[in-house]
């Protein structure tokens, strides 16, 4: 699908939520022109990388033309506004001011352009100049608190960049929301409007845990925890399994198929708010049980009887599994530069295996095309 093609899109965002949103629109057909700073995106910097590529930058940069410009500097800033004047949507991941102090404002674009900033706490509030990550807004949110291991201990999410992918994809919806506004007022013959959008890790962030944050809300309290024991357990050979709950009876199950009776008839795991209550006694005999048997053999059995769980898989193991393979979840990208790469497809969208630009690759070529 290209419901975008002939669309220009100028990304002049670096790191990985404004980039991601880009990279989808180019995987809808949008031609996207990539403005790095002399040095690179920092993204080029971090990850398994070679030369100027690395496995990070690839991921959230496909399908796009690099251009290197000097936007502290008048000839750089003019070449800009050059292009700005022919795009269809913009994007920027400048600090809230720095943005406008290098001409990367949304006045600079078409009368019916889409302009997108992406921030950590958005552009206006007492956070908005406060430099934010990932690890800043998943703390900030309540997501870590959540988070708690079976050791109670909060957690970011790992390696994974939770918020920045969600507010990449929450970017994304934006510009097609706006994208579709603007193609209902072609329609009905309205005057060009530019649509300018707001989009930060912090409220990506909150849409996230919408649930959550209702919930509080409504209790004014931190409510229990839900469906215990639930979780991951070791077994013999080292390796951790997942099991989840959604019913009470499941955990009789779980008893039986852990040959542990006198646990499921114990009143004071009777029911998942009782489990809760009570989770540091019910813990300890659950997780000795799982270490009479190997991770493999537990998944298994539990799969047998219905039960929700499964192996926890490493991204390599996914990448080996029968069904990944079987339904071609993962493509191969040649990326010059770097060499091959799996990339999952893109949910809906399928296959779609275009490399990233080398740094300021397309500089000149695209230059010349505005007479530069």
């Amino acid at each position: 699908m290209q419901p975008y093609k002939g669309l220009f899109v100028l990304d002049a965002s670096q790191g990985i939520a404004g980039p991601y949103c880009a990279t989808l629109l180019a995987a809808c057909g949008a031609e996207v022109v990539k403005v790095e700073p002399p040095a690179g995106d920092w993204s080029r910097g971090l990850s398994t990388r070679e030369g100027t590529q690395s496995a990070m930058h690839v991921t959230f940069n496909r399908g796009k033309r690099s251009i290197v410009l000097d936007l502290q500097a008048e000839r750089g800033r003019a070449a800009f506004a050059a292009l700005a004047a022919r795009a269809d949507v913009m994007l920027e991941a400048f600090r809230p001011g720095v943005a406008r102090r290098i001409g990367v404002v949304p006045e600079a674009g078409k009368p019916d352009a889409v302009f997108l900033s992406i921030s950590g706490f958005g552009q206006e509030g007492p956070n908005s100049e406060r430099p934010c990550t990932d690890s800043v807004a998943q703390a900030y949110s309540g997501m870590v608190a959540l988070n708690q291991g079976m050791d109670g201990v909060p957690h970011r999410t790992g390696n994974l960049m939770t918020i920045d992918m969600v507010t990449g994809l929450s970017a994304f919806a934006a510009v097609q929301a706006a994208l579709a506004e603007q193609a209902r007022d072609r329609v009905a013959g309205a005057p060009p409007q530019r649509r300018v959008l707001d989009v930060s890790l912090m409220q990506s962030a909150a849409a996230l845990m919408g649930f959550n944050i209702a919930e509080q809300g409504l209790l004014g309290r931190v409510p229990p925890l839900a469906n215990v024991p639930s979780g991951t357990y070791q077994g013999s050979d080292g390796r951790w399994v997942m099991v989840a709950m959604l019913r009470d009876p499941e955990f009789v199950t779980m008893c039986e198929i852990l040959e542990l009776p006198e646990i499921a008839r114990d009143p004071r795991f009777a029911s998942f708010a009782a489990r809760a209550e009570h989770r540091d006694a019910l813990l300890p005999p659950l997780r000795q049980a799982f270490t009479r048997r190997t991770a493999a053999d537990w998944a298994t059995r539990f799969k047998a009887a219905r039960m929700l769980c499964d192996l926890v898989n490493t991204p390599l193991d996914w990448l080996e599994d029968a069904h990944v393979k079987a339904v071609g979840a993962a493509v191969p990208l040649e990326q010059p530069g770097l060499g091959t790469l799996p990339f999952p497809k893109l949910p809906g969208l399928g296959a779609w295996s275009v490399p990233a630009p080398a740094l300021g690759e397309h500089t000149e070529a695209v230059l010349a095309e505005i007479g530069l």
